[in-house]
């Protein structure tokens, strides 16, 4: 597919089909995506903990109330490490800006792939914590749910965006 239709037609979904587990080798091509993305000064301050037991997902579910959410088979965490990452002399920390890349990655290589995401950052950080059993210096940045859309899922074929002109200056 071409990158620019991709970018196009990828919406978020939310409506799953709970049936139907994603294969191993579909998630490690996501999970690449991921780890080749660039970060600050390459340090890559990352894990992403792709959730697929029952039991694990089990505990996980309760961190975002939506029904769609629950349907989904897998659930992609990001983590990341404030120690790792690249610091600038003025005190910025590029860890929210090299998790954003990374998880961008990897919901297009989702969606290049036929599966499903919804980028999700209004999660229960407490419940999620406790469900993975963190350490102290993990920090979840955002979730998403992974999976193959419903059968009754209709994509939408308009997004809504401000004009080239609106958000766009040569100066």
């Amino acid at each position: 597919m071409d990158f620019f239709d991709l970018i196009k037609s990828r919406v978020s979904v939310r409506d799953y089909n709970p049936n139907i587990k994603i294969e191993k080798e579909i998630l490690l091509k996501i999970a690449e995506a991921g780890r080749i993305a660039p970060s600050a000064a390459n340090r890559q301050p990352w894990k992403f903990l792709f959730v697929s037991s029952a039991e694990i997902l089990d505990k996980v579910r309760p961190c975002y109330h939506r029904q769609w959410f629950k349907d989904a088979p897998h659930i992609l965490i990001v983590v990341g490490y404030n120690d790792k990452s690249w610091v600038r002399q003025d005190g910025y920390n590029s860890l929210e800006t090299d998790l954003t890349i990374a998880m961008d990655h990897m919901i297009l290589a989702a969606e290049s792939l036929n599966i499903g995401t919804c980028w999700i950052a209004a999660f229960d950080n407490d419940i999620l914590r406790k469900a993975l059993e963190l350490k102290e210096d993990e920090i979840v940045y955002c979730i998403t749910p992974l999976g193959y859309q419903s059968e009754k899922y209709q994509k939408s074929s308009e997004k809504v965006r401000k004009s080239i002109n609106e958000v766009t200056e040569f100066i």
